[in-house]
């Protein structure tokens, strides 16, 4: 993957720090998680918050095999 330098208020790398590190996340990569959050509930205006995290950790879950087959009936 690459990178592009991009001009960010100072405010809002300052609130990506202490969010970041609430999360172990480094300001950069919590930029990118709001980036991609705001993305997809734009694309989506219908979820909710709650809605995209879930189906996110879904998504990492069946990724890395931690599921289970489901039992109909």
């Amino acid at each position: 993957m690459t990178s592009t330098a991009v001009k960010i208020d100072n405010d809002i790398v300052d609130q990506a720090k202490t969010y970041g590190k609430a999360e172990s996340r480094s300001a950069t990569k919590q930029v990118e998680y709001w980036a991609k959050i705001g993305k997809i509930a734009q694309d989506n205006p219908d979820l909710t918050y709650d809605d995209i995290t879930d189906i996110l950790l879904g998504m990492a879950q069946a990724k890395s095999g931690m599921t289970t087959p489901y039992s109909f009936g």
